[in-house]
């Protein structure tokens, strides 16, 4: 009996890891020469490196189109959150405003509000109602820590006034 082989190219990881550093390197790098004090993740959709996390501790937030900790993580952005809400018949959805760790929706909640999911949602229909809250949510999150008003102290995120 004969055996077919088939030649793969071999993929040069350690380059590509090379190529990563580089790009997360020039980042902090711009970051800092246009002193910037805060990083918003609005559909940013790739895990932010622990470099990067450090260096910008709490000063790096992201909005996600659900109640974290329900319907997040690996494998939940976009359509496939409010796919995930309709499909499990949860009755309130909503959206969570957190500073970003090194994991997918782990860091400290900043501010979250909800939706209502009705009976006749689709998509789309459920997406647009929580698009609405994200900006409102996300628009005072960045003016509260503008404004010094957020204070870190383990997982949770108090609000100043």
């Amino acid at each position: 009996e004969e055996k077919t082989y088939i030649a793969t190219p071999d993929l040069d990881m350690k380059k590509e890891e090379e190529i990563a550093i580089y790009i997360e390197n020039k980042i902090i790098e711009v970051l800092k020469a246009n002193e910037i004090e805060l990083v918003i993740l609005a559909g940013y959709l790739k895990i932010v490196s622990p470099k990067l996390v450090n260096e910008y501790r709490n000063k790096i937030i992201n909005i996600h189109p659900s109640l974290i900790p329900a319907f997040c993580g690996k494998g939940y952005y976009g359509e496939k959150v409010h796919q995930g809400v309709i499909d499990y018949g949860a009755k309130v959805t909503g959206a969570t405003v957190h500073f970003v760790d090194e994991g997918a929706d782990t860091g400290p909640i900043i501010m979250q509000k909800t939706v209502e999911v009705k009976q006749d949602d689709d998509i789309k229909k459920l997406a647009k109602r929580v698009l609405e809250v994200e900006h409102e949510i996300l628009t005072k999150s960045i003016s509260m820590f503008c404004e010094n008003k957020l204070t870190v102290n383990g997982r949770r995120v108090y609000i100043n006034d």
